[in-house]
């Protein structure tokens, strides 16, 4: 038990003096990459998938 404890005790040092957070600007720079990134590849999907749909309803409607 007293290693993990030293485990915790050395990662929370770690989280708290060790790394490199980024600011809080760079956080919101960043954030707002990805959000645009999901958004562009959400519509490729959607568009991907209502071709298939209507490629498959032509196939189909020709049996």
């Amino acid at each position: 038990m007293a290693r993990f404890v030293e485990y915790i005790k050395e990662s929370a040092d770690d989280l708290m003096n060790k790394v490199s957070w980024p600011s809080w600007k760079e956080l919101q720079s960043s954030s707002i990459v990805v959000a645009i990134a999901s958004l562009i590849i959400a519509l490729i999907v959607y568009v991907m998938d209502l071709s298939f749909r209507n490629v498959l309803e032509v196939i189909y409607s020709l049996f």
